[in-house]
């Protein structure tokens, strides 16, 4: 994807032990101050980060990693049975190979969730965390205010929930708007604010793209259950590794190293949130899912509640965290709000 590098961003493809990995750089100008590594959401690419990049300070090395099966990284299975371990120790090795050391790691959406996760198993490259409209730490749907399934099936959760028109239109490579389930839709609808422009709508679309589908990626299959909405998380593809049944990164709050942690997400994100239309359950409460059996039984997952309090425990135990909310931004704070983001960033890692 050489045309859609904005000029200063060079790209490289990185040989591990795992997979060849494409990634992004902002050289410094001359040696390094500080490195700062960002790790894309689903259904995106590095290519996400090019603006931040090139805006950030020149003593300052940035590097964006895409993940497997994302942008021009090698396609391979995700062992959704792993969490995100498969994501978190693929951008280990990336850090490895590249001789990195601790780095200041930012992660956006699914990728907050394989750098907590990378916190954990790796402690030793992390000297911040920065979360971008993280997944809760205890996954996607199906858990209660204290992370606690459901039902042991976790129900509604992991591959089974993508829309099948969207991922036909991804497979497709599907770059009209017409559709309410096009990629550029939807990327309109929820990965921006209602009403935000950019002038790089045609890069962050063909960036969606990148995206590979099928049962090892995305979505991923789906599994059997006996409640409500009649399927559960399968073990294969990128949405079943935010299972609540394969993901929890609620340990880095006894984890002994504890770099600290800035929460920056939007206050109208359409994707993360209390009330998330991407949650089942909030689609069974508003009649869009027949059959909801209700609050007692199936309430939306408290998303931003949930991460409130990890981050909450964190601190009682140690950590140090800030947590930022823009106003009038949906779930990609670093291209809504490109000046207020960088300025929360630098004053962090400083």
């Amino acid at each position: 994807m050489t045309g859609t590098l904005l000029p200063g961003i060079v790209a490289r493809s990185v040989p591990t032990d795992r997979y060849t990995a494409n990634v992004l750089e902002r050289p410094a100008d001359g040696d390094a101050l500080q490195t700062v590594l960002f790790v894309h959401g689903n259904v995106s690419s590095s290519m996400f980060w090019q603006p931040l990049m090139l805006s950030l300070p020149p003593g300052i090395r940035a590097l964006a990693v895409d993940l497997r099966g994302f942008g021009d990284s090698e396609t391979l299975p995700v062992d959704a049975t792993r969490g995100v371990r498969d994501f978190s120790d693929d951008v280990a090795a990336v850090a490895d190979a590249l001789d990195l050391g601790p780095a200041h790691i930012v992660g956006w959406s699914l990728g907050g969730g394989v750098v907590m996760q990378l916190l954990l198993d790796r402690p030793d490259l992390v000297s911040s965390l920065t979360l971008v409209s993280p997944v809760s730490p205890y996954g996607f749907g199906g858990t209660a205010l204290d992370g606690s399934l459901l039902n042991p099936d976790a129900s509604g959760t992991g591959g089974g929930g993508a829309n099948p028109d969207f991922v036909a239109r991804l497979a497709a490579r599907d770059t009209g708007e017409d559709a309410p389930t096009s990629p550029r839709a939807v990327y309109r609808s929820s990965y921006v604010a209602p009403g935000f422009v950019s002038e790089y709508e045609d890069l962050w679309v063909e960036s969606i793209l990148s995206t590979a589908t099928g049962p090892d990626n995305y979505p991923g299959d789906a599994g059997p259950s006996e409640h409500w909405p009649g399927f559960g998380p399968g073990t294969r593809g990128i949405l079943n590794t935010l299972a609540p049944t394969y993901f929890n990164t609620a340990g880095i709050v006894e984890a002994a190293a504890k770099p600290p942690i800035l929460w920056i997400h939007g206050a109208v994100d359409a994707i993360v949130g209390d009330a998330s239309f991407f949650d089942l359950s909030q689609l069974g409460a508003a009649g869009i899912i027949p059959g909801w059996p209700g609050d007692q039984v199936a309430p939306p997952q408290p998303m931003l509640a949930q991460t409130r309090a990890v981050l909450g425990r964190y601190a009682d135990a140690g950590g140090t965290t800030r947590e930022v909310v823009f106003e009038d931004c949906g779930h990609s704070a670093h291209i809504e709000k490109p000046d207020e983001f960088r300025a929360e960033l630098l004053a962090w890692i400083s």
